[in-house]
């Protein structure tokens, strides 16, 4: 069996969690499937760490520039089906070869739509999407009032019409069984995963003797590349609550960009919080679990999706043995039981507050910490690359079967 993977990664160089995701679980799914073909675009000359795990490089159409002269995400959707197009003409230049793909795996919903409804019924390959939501949510879909039924239309066709559905969560996989797109048969549920050679447990005070931090104020850390839609404007309202009554406590940002850290320091600023808050803009990959380690909590302020929400930082934290106060929403608590984690009424700002000052004072925070390990000890990037290998293999042999019958 050979697999197609074909992706859009929004940063070639690693700096998104997207494309931590995808390069992460494409390095691990060629160590289990090494004739696995993948396709991914790029700008002529572009660095890229995708060459690291084998993949083949398309030239990346230029439309979506044409954004500059009138902004609209429908000159990406159009640079996407492109893009589409030409991953099928490499698949048909592979079976020239004699090196024919037996099924396609696609993490994009444009690309997905076009080789769920076209390019894979045409070359009579079966074909799995891996959802990571629906494209009429997604907040940086294209705003248009005559587009909104055209992407409802493309959600219900590329969910619809793939051979199977992959999700980051079974609550997505329930959604598309009300609404009657796919029988919960038809769609495994194959979450975010860690890194197991970065984020593993260790202890706090060498952590923080190395990274120069006060060994006893009460620590809590955010980890994130990008603070859009993440309700960090709500955490630090909740930490500036918490500060009056926890005064050494120190709050530490790891990532965002340099207007969204403009934005939020200001915030601070306005709260006079001093330096109790921090911002440490983007840091290597690789810096990053030391931070993790040193802190006492580790929150998620807010995610950006409901029923598709696996964020990777959910499973780093876990990963490193810390408490994690997060909100309420059935998707977290499929990894993450409520007895475990510190939830709190998502979008409150005051349940927030509780919730923090619940885990840093928690007696019982250290079995807690240790019992979220054990929630992602099997959710590494080796074994949901070996997930995504045996679908492949079910869904090829169940097409093949089918073929024979």
């Amino acid at each position: 069996m050979r697999i197609a993977y074909i992706a859009y990664p929004t940063s070639l160089m690693l700096a998104s969690a997207n494309a931590i995701q995808t390069w992460t679980t494409l390095r691990e799914l060629r160590q289990q499937a090494p004739n696995t073909l993948i396709i991914i675009p790029r700008w002529l000359g572009e660095p890229s760490r995708f060459k690291e795990v084998g993949a083949t490089h398309l030239q990346r159409p230029a439309i979506g520039k044409l954004s500059r002269f009138k902004k609209s995400t429908l000159w990406y959707y159009a640079e996407r089906s492109v893009f589409a197009a030409m991953s099928a003409a490499v698949v048909v230049s592979q079976r020239w070869r004699g090196e024919a793909v037996d099924v396609v795996y696609v993490r994009e919903v444009i690309a997905a739509g076009w080789w769920a409804t076209l390019w894979g019924p045409l070359l009579k390959i079966p074909v799995i999407y891996e959802a990571h939501d629906l494209e009429s949510w997604n907040p940086s879909r294209a705003k248009e009032t005559w587009v909104q039924p055209v992407l409802n239309l493309l959600d219900r066709l590329t969910l619809g019409r793939s051979a199977a559905v992959a999700s980051l969560t079974d609550d997505f996989r329930q959604l598309l069984a009300r609404l009657g797109w796919r029988k919960p048969n038809d769609v495994a549920v194959i979450p975010d995963a860690f890194d197991d050679s970065l984020y593993q447990p260790h202890d706090r005070q060498p952590a923080r003797a190395q990274l120069g931090l006060d060994p006893s104020a009460p620590l809590i850390v955010y980890a994130g590349m990008t603070f859009s839609y993440r309700g960090l404007d709500r955490l630090i309202a909740a930490f500036a609550n918490l500060h009056q009554t926890m005064p050494d406590a120190q709050l530490l940002f790891i990532g965002g960009r340099p207007a969204e850290i403009a934005q939020f320091s200001q915030q601070a600023n306005n709260l006079a919080l001093g330096e109790s808050v921090r911002f440490l803009g983007a840091l290597p990959q690789s810096a990053t679990p030391t931070y993790l380690h040193a802190a006492d909590v580790l929150v998620i302020p807010d995610t950006v999706t409901d029923v598709t929400a696996s964020p990777l930082k959910l499973f780093e934290y876990l990963a490193v043995e810390r408490a994690v106060v997060l909100p309420n929403i059935p998707a977290l608590r499929e990894i993450l039981p409520e007895q475990i984690g510190y939830y709190f009424e998502r979008g409150s700002t005051q349940g927030l507050e509780q919730a923090l000052a619940d885990a840093l004072t928690d007696p019982l925070r250290h079995e807690r910490e240790q019992a979220g390990r054990q929630c992602v000890q099997d959710h590494t990037y080796r074994a949901r690359a070996g997930r995504i290998k045996a679908l492949c293999q079910q869904i090829s042999q169940t097409t093949n079967n089918g073929a024979l019958d």
